[in-house]
């Protein structure tokens, strides 16, 4: 079903506005002292004004626990917090580092994304500390540092609120549930395989992005490993990933929404090896920094948290 239909239009926009170049990412934390509905009441009153002003638009999320103990009838059913590492084969690891609260900011130009980022904060002194924060930009228009096209699999604007939202009727109906973690590219080491070296790892060919046949495709390529299926259907995921860092440390933020937190988590299980003891191929050039999950509630949700429109 089209975003613009009556059980999606209350989904967060800014999830689904693709091309902006700039972005910043916060992680927040709550103030001694001060409650969760404090920390939602704050953000909440933040998404009107910054959707709209200095060209920017702002998705905010929330610890899921945090959110169902302020507003438990718009909570999605299995979102948790990402509390502990996964450890896949070979006690390989993914760690947790799961915060309060997530905003990201994003627009068409550096200055408005710094500026509004600062507003948001100025906004919630006293309520929240930064616990982290990361700025990315789009690398080539639509690719990863690896130099392959990311995002080939997302699903046309046309139904990625099927994918990426919580659908009418069930409980947190146009929240989001968002997986952001932080890969560390080992470059050097990655540009050593070549091109054929790299199409094998990541499962498709680098120029065009089309995948291998199944009798090339290693057990172990990323598509292999990402690609989530129940009764052979594929669980989508709608993928809003950038590039971070500078020229000697640098590398992706993967940034993902879902309408569960299921296939999210079965994913990264499948990258770890945790299922099959088959670890993703990309895993031995890029290493996981953090990992968190989000809930992105409604517009409608959101609204009943924030402050009366002033006359």
């Amino acid at each position: 079903m089209p975003i613009g239909q009556a059980d999606r239009v209350t989904t967060q926009p800014g999830i689904f506005a693709l091309g902006t170049p700039e972005h910043c990412y916060l992680e927040l934390d709550l103030e001694p002292g001060c409650s969760a509905a404090d920390l939602v009441r704050g953000v909440a009153g933040l998404t009107g004004p910054l959707s709209s002003t200095g060209g920017v638009n702002l998705v905010v999320g929330f610890r899921p626990e945090l959110w169902a103990a302020v507003a438990p009838d718009d909570a999605p059913a299995d979102a948790a917090g990402w509390t502990e590492d996964l450890v896949g084969a070979g006690r390989y690891r993914m760690p947790a580092t799961q915060h309060d609260a997530w905003l990201w900011v994003a627009g068409g130009d550096r200055t408005a994304v710094f500026d509004n980022a600062r507003a948001v904060l100025a906004a919630l002194a006293g309520v929240a500390r930064v616990g982290a924060e990361v700025t990315g930009w789009l690398y080539r228009h639509d690719r990863d540092l690896t130099g392959f096209i990311d995002g080939t699999e997302n699903p046309s604007l046309l139904t990625a609120a099927e994918v990426a939202a919580v659908p009418a009727g069930e409980p947190g109906a146009g929240a989001s549930i968002v997986l952001y973690q932080l890969w560390r590219h080992d470059t050097a080491t990655w540009e050593s395989l070549g091109v054929h070296g790299q199409e094998m790892m990541m499962g498709r060919t680098k120029p065009d992005s089309v995948e291998l046949p199944e009798d090339v495709m290693l057990p172990s390529a990323h598509v292999a490993r990402t690609s989530v299926e129940v009764d052979g259907e594929e669980k989508q995921v709608f993928r809003r990933n950038v590039a971070y860092g500078g020229v000697t440390d640098h590398g992706t933020a993967f940034v993902g929404f879902a309408r569960d937190q299921w296939r999210l988590t079965e994913m990264l299980r499948r990258m770890a090896g945790a299922t099959d003891g088959i670890r993703d191929g990309l895993t031995g050039y890029l290493t996981p920094l953090t990992g968190a999950y989000y809930v992105c509630p409604s517009i409608d949700a959101l609204a009943r948290f924030a402050p009366p429109d002033e006359d």
